[in-house]
């Protein structure tokens, strides 16, 4: 019996900083989605706990065992499982690769296996990102990560994923952000009737880690710009820590051919269009 889970691209829409609490940690704000591209994760019954890593991303993972895939298998449980990632999001990039993974992995293994999930709050020692990857869905996502909330249901829109190649270490955009007490999203989101109306909420809201990680890494800008520039584009800006950013599309066809002329133009970075999961 094989078991295979998918592992979305997560997209912070917004990112609010909004203090910094005693042990260091920041407080968030943030509108959290998640993109039709992702990775895979494939499981199946065996003696001993093993993980191989192939695809197009593959390249300098670590499959030894302090991997995030295998902490996950870890933490759900001792028995054997041959797990498979099959990596497409790029290392390092701001759309919550790792966690991703290591939320599938739970899933997959927790069918495996015949186990419930873990209450998504308790999965947070494997990293902060993971209990709202756990269920993969939209949510406002507050704290250090740990306090997540419904949030209004998103229009159908189109993203177009950009990564100009480059990681940025989320500890050092974090140490470079000036503004650490940024103010919190509205207490109440709008419902939002179409993309328009929703790339409009978006750009009264911000991601405060982008300044920061543009200092960092300043081939964040010519993503921003080349996004901005394509037909169709309602608003660009930077997921989570970077160096991906994503633009926000109304229709498939014009985030298809955004995404066709910036790969062309730019066939070092990684460009994926695909739609925001509702």
């Amino acid at each position: 019996m094989t078991v295979e889970a998918f592992a979305p691209a997560k997209v912070n829409l917004t990112l609010h900083v909004t203090g910094v609490r005693g042990d260091g940690y920041h407080l968030l704000d943030s509108l959290v989605a998640f993109a039709g591209v992702g990775d895979t994760i494939v499981v199946r019954r065996d003696q001993v706990l093993s993980l191989e890593i192939d695809g197009p991303m593959a390249a300098g993972l670590d499959a030894g065992n302090d991997n995030l895939v295998l902490r996950a298998a870890r933490f759900l449980g001792d028995e054997g499982a041959a797990v498979r990632l099959t990596k497409i999001l790029p290392v390092a990039s701001g759309i919550g690769g790792g966690s991703s993974d290591a939320a599938a992995t739970l899933r997959a293994l927790a069918q495996l296996w015949q186990r419930d999930l873990p209450a998504s709050a308790l999965t947070a020692v494997l990293g902060a990102d993971v209990p709202v990857c756990l269920e993969a869905r939209s949510r406002r996502m507050g704290g250090v990560g740990d306090q997540l909330s419904e949030v209004p249901r998103l229009p159908p829109v189109w993203l177009v994923l950009v990564n100009p190649g480059v990681a940025v270490p989320t500890a050092d955009v974090f140490r470079a952000l000036a503004n650490k007490d940024g103010s919190p999203m509205p207490g109440t989101l709008p419902l939002w009737r179409d993309a328009e109306e929703f790339a409009e909420f978006l750009k009264s809201q911000r991601n405060d880690l982008e300044p920061a990680a543009r200092t960092i890494a300043p081939a964040i800008g010519d993503v921003l710009e080349a996004l901005r520039a394509a037909d169709g584009c309602l608003i660009a800006r930077m997921s989570g820590s970077g160096a991906t950013c994503f633009g926000l599309f109304a229709e498939e066809v014009t985030a298809g051919k955004a995404a066709e002329i910036i790969s062309i133009d730019r066939p070092d970075w990684w460009v994926q269009a695909a739609p925001l999961l509702s």
